[in-house]
């Protein structure tokens, strides 16, 4: 089984993955820290790599199909596989897709949380971002950056959510109810699968 985790930022896509990853004894596949690798590999920082990206379709494509070959993989051996990136329900439609959202103000409250640590600073390579409403800015400012490179390199746009088989709004509830919802429309589709 295959699920993949689209979603808007700061939604607690990172955390569902995880929680799900382990009560499903599951591998995960992050793809948004495969792409802050790349960032750190070329010197840059995200949105720098983002910008990039507008003129080296490479910087996206090579990444998400990577991400969907190792995920094959993984299910082949019949593990069970958590695959987080906005585009890879594309890459891998035997998927069960779940699209996790969140109010952008809320969204932006929690990341700017987030990097009040230096070890979240790191992991996220955002660069400096020195208030609030430069995080909310930016934070906008990549979704619609991301949506027109998906639009131009897969024709796609991944904030449409009749696409998903489950969308899930966190603004009002934790990470933990989230994961619980997806166990549990995970758990209901498998007994409906039982029963054919």
């Amino acid at each position: 089984m295959i699920i993949t985790i689209s979603g808007t930022p700061g939604s607690g896509k990172s955390t569902v993955a995880k929680i799900l990853a382990e009560k499903l004894k599951a591998e995960r596949l992050y793809v948004g820290g495969m792409r802050r690798e790349l960032a750190r590999q070329k010197g840059m920082t995200l949105a720098e790599l983002n910008e990039y990206a507008k003129t080296h379709p490479e910087t996206d494509v090579d990444v998400d199909k990577e991400a969907a070959v190792r995920a094959r993989l993984a299910d082949k051996k019949k593990k069970v596989v958590i695959v987080e990136g906005r585009t890879q329900y594309h890459f891998l439609p035997e998927s069960i897709k779940i699209y996790i959202k969140v109010d952008l103000e809320e969204g932006a409250r929690r990341i700017w949380k987030d990097l009040q640590q230096a070890q979240t600073q790191q992991e996220r390579n955002e660069g400096k971002i020195s208030s609030f409403e430069e995080m909310k800015a930016g934070i906008h400012e990549r979704e619609e950056g991301d949506a027109q490179r998906y639009k131009k390199y897969y024709r796609l746009d991944h904030r449409l959510e009749s696409q998903y088989d489950l969308v899930i709004d966190t603004t009002a509830i934790t990470a933990v109810q989230a994961a619980d919802r997806v166990l549990a429309y995970l758990e209901k589709k498998l007994i409906n699968r039982s029963k054919r």
